[in-house]
């Protein structure tokens, strides 16, 4: 590398005076100690968990298409070859599904929502363990046009991509990187949003925040296509990393406690026909009758049809005693998910909940996750997904090309890769300000298990590796 281009290969340790902030003292006080701090954590946050984001990014972009997929790899099973004509009772369509799976639990039963759907009828086995098996009928004919391993629902290559954006194929020990990556991504963007809008300090504007500087070369041009891109990708990472973590292992089951207290917990069905209250216990996929028994299916689905429930839905069988739910399924927008409980020898409904009755909080949750995987607003939804997850993944590639082109080569004495920023800032804060910040950090932490006891190993580490350094004199 030549002597002309050496500057570019670091990044200044303090701004340009030109730029030097006029800010109030005590403000420039905080930003003293928060500054190197937040650049140090942003640095450290970058290396250590950009890949797991670039994993998530690829694998969510991936599972986006899995609609597109399925028509492909499954067309015979999710589609009819002879449209139109009267359609056989839905009793019929399941005592054909049942020829197939003799030894089944029924477990749900999906109607066929459009004109050229089949029928899906899922029958639970014990050496499935949690995987149903799929028969898909042709509801004009009542014959069967395959049998498919599914899991809730979900065809083989959506449960596989599933499965690989959310814990690597790996099971529930496998799931903590994706939760990993959606906890300190909120780290990385809000980071890199309040260091991009100090660097700017003098000359703000919208067009040296939102684009990048077309004069500069080397570090300082990747430097600034990484922030300007990252700065219109914020909003869309947070809401991403938000929805994601409402059902994440940690952060999700302090977010339902949170609902739970705030009283904003979907509104259950009350399925007891004794009338006593009793709870949508969730047979889906979990209990369900043996058979159909006394049940009746056509009587089932005429109370669904006066009921209003049309689109896509979904009947569970209920345990003894209890009666059948039928729930709308339609999660594109606007959503339909009205749902009502059935006696399932009358067909009498003893219970209905409104979608347009459920809690604020309990819909905006629902909705959250449906934009998440890609579904609430259809192909737009999918292509928009496509575009962050692309722009997330080159965001990523050019931080690490920052990280590598910052390498002191000429100095053999020194690191071999990027140097971070250095620590020990905080000492200059002032004392209130440190205290807010720890407390603010112990509560985010609480709610976010995965940002929290990351971020105090790497701030014990960086401590004791810190006065390592001081005890053997080569503190800088």
């Amino acid at each position: 590398m030549t002597a002309t281009t050496r500057p570019e290969t670091a990044l200044p340790a303090a701004e340009p005076a030109e730029h030097a902030p006029t800010e109030p003292a005590a403000r420039s006080a905080l930003y003293a100690g928060f500054g190197p701090l937040l650049r140090r954590l942003h640095f450290y946050a970058g290396v250590l968990v950009a890949p797991f984001l670039l994993v998530v990014a690829l694998t969510g972009l991936a599972y986006a298409f899995t609609p597109q997929f399925d028509q492909i790899a499954y067309h015979d099973q999710l589609h009819v070859q002879a449209v139109g004509g009267d359609r056989v009772a839905l009793s019929q369509q399941v005592a054909a599904a049942r020829q197939l799976v003799p030894g089944g639990d029924l477990v749900a039963v999906h109607p066929a929502a459009d004109p050229d759907a089949t029928t899906k009828v899922e029958f639970a086995l014990a050496e499935l363990g949690d995987k149903q098996r799929t028969v898909y009928v042709d509801p004009y004919t009542g014959q069967v046009r395959g049998v498919l391993t599914t899991w809730f629902g979900a065809t083989p290559v959506t449960t596989w991509l599933d499965n690989m954006h959310a814990n690597l194929n790996l099971g529930e020990p496998g799931s903590l990187y994706s939760e990993l990556a959606a906890s300190w991504l909120w780290v990385l963007v809000l980071g890199g949003v309040v260091l991009w809008w100090r660097h700017q300090r003098g000359r703000r504007g919208a067009r040296r925040l939102l684009l990048a500087e077309r004069a500069a070369k080397g570090v300082r041009r990747t430097r600034s296509l990484h922030a300007a891109t990252g700065l219109w990708l914020a909003a869309f990472l947070l809401v991403l990393s938000a929805t994601g973590l409402t059902w994440s292992q940690y952060a999700g089951a302090n977010f339902s406690s949170l609902r739970s207290t705030l009283n904003s917990d979907s509104i259950p069905l009350r399925t007891a026909l004794d009338g006593t209250a009793s709870p949508d216990t969730g047979a889906h996929h979990g209990g369900g009758t043996g058979g159909t028994g006394d049940a009746d299916l056509d009587a089932i689905a005429a109370a669904t049809a006066r009921a209003g429930l049309a689109g896509p839905t979904t009947i569970t069988p209920g345990a003894a005693g209890q009666a059948w739910t039928v729930e709308q399924t339609d999660n594109t927008w606007p959503l339909r998910k009205d749902k009502i409980a059935v006696h399932p020898a009358t067909g009498q409904v003893v219970d209905t909940v409104r979608w347009a009755d459920q809690p604020l909080l309990a819909k905006l949750t629902t909705i959250g996750i449906q934009l998440h995987m890609g579904v609430l607003f259809g192909l737009v939804n999918q292509i928009a997904l496509a575009l962050i997850a692309a722009g997330l993944s080159t965001v990523i590639v050019w931080g690490y090309r920052m990280w590598w082109r910052r390498r002191p080569t000429r100095d053999p004495r020194r690191l071999r890769l990027g140097a971070p920023p250095a620590r020990g800032a905080w000492r200059r804060l002032p004392v209130p300000a440190l205290v807010l910040a720890m407390a603010a950090a112990a509560a985010v932490g609480w709610a976010i298990p995965l940002l929290g006891w990351p971020l105090l190993g790497f701030l014990v580490v960086d401590a004791v590796a810190g006065r390592y350094r001081r005890s053997r004199g080569a503190d800088r």
